[in-house]
């Protein structure tokens, strides 16, 4: 039988009786139709699952009793951060769907010297709020309970400055690049993948990079697409030096 899990941004404990959020207890009772003693899992992003029991639901709210916390184990111990250059549409909900499922900790929307996607602050805000929301669907679905953390859409050289030497590897993935994902040795702080937008990464960009100490990553002979690239290096990565 399929778990049924929710994200809820609520504290849980165990023996609590909790009225889901609106959202949250509309997709259980309309959406799922799940009524009083069906179980669910609820979790809140602090790594564990807590199995819940529906006590009653109603019109406009629907309320469970939670029971302890079970530590979900599903993290990988290698920490990816996936700094991808916005992309058009819906390739970028896909990109931060996928990311979420192979294990990424971080994803750091970035706007690059060929971006295409252009953000006013407002529209800016929307589209991150939207993106965590993604997120928070892809852990339901793939059995995580720590959510990747989602930066805002900066520029890549903002990204860059703010960056500190903690010993993470430093990867941009490049058609010429002459790292090989088989012969990288990861330390505890993993390492970050930056990911060019439909039309690759710039001269500038390329220059900043490597003036930060980035090296280029290289899957194989093939052209990637921005929506393909990302999850192709996170897939090697994870197999290669994660989850493995």
């Amino acid at each position: 039988m399929r778990t049924i899990r929710i994200h809820v941004d609520v504290p849980l404990m165990a023996g609590a009786e909790l009225t889901l959020p609106a959202q949250a207890g509309e997709h259980v009772a309309r959406v799922l139709r799940l009524v009083a003693g069906d179980p669910l899992t609820l979790f809140n992003g602090d790594g564990s699952d807590y199995p819940s029991t529906i006590e009653r639901t109603g019109k406009r709210e629907v309320v469970v009793r939670v029971a302890a916390g079970q530590p979900a184990g599903t993290e990988s111990p290698l920490r990816l951060t996936l700094a991808q250059a916005v992309a058009r549409g819906e390739k970028m909900d896909l990109i931060m769907q996928k990311a979420t499922e192979l294990g990424v900790a971080r994803i750091v929307p970035l706007l690059t010297e060929r971006s295409e996607v252009k953000l006013d602050a407002a529209r800016a805000e929307k589209r991150l709020a939207h993106w965590r929301s993604v997120v928070a669907s892809a852990c339901e679905q793939s059995g995580r309970a720590r959510l990747p953390e989602v930066l805002g859409a900066q520029p890549l050289q903002a990204w860059l400055d703010q960056l500190t030497d903690d010993g993470a590897l430093r990867l941009a993935l490049l058609p010429e690049g002459t790292q090989n994902a088989r012969d990288l040795r990861f330390g505890p702080a993993g390492g970050s993948l930056v990911i060019g937008p439909e039309g690759g990464l710039g001269e500038r960009d390329i220059q900043a990079l490597t003036a930060h100490g980035f090296a280029g990553l290289r899957l194989g002979p093939r052209i990637l697409r921005t929506e393909t690239a990302g999850m192709a290096a996170l897939a090697a990565l994870q197999a290669l030096h994660g989850d493995a």
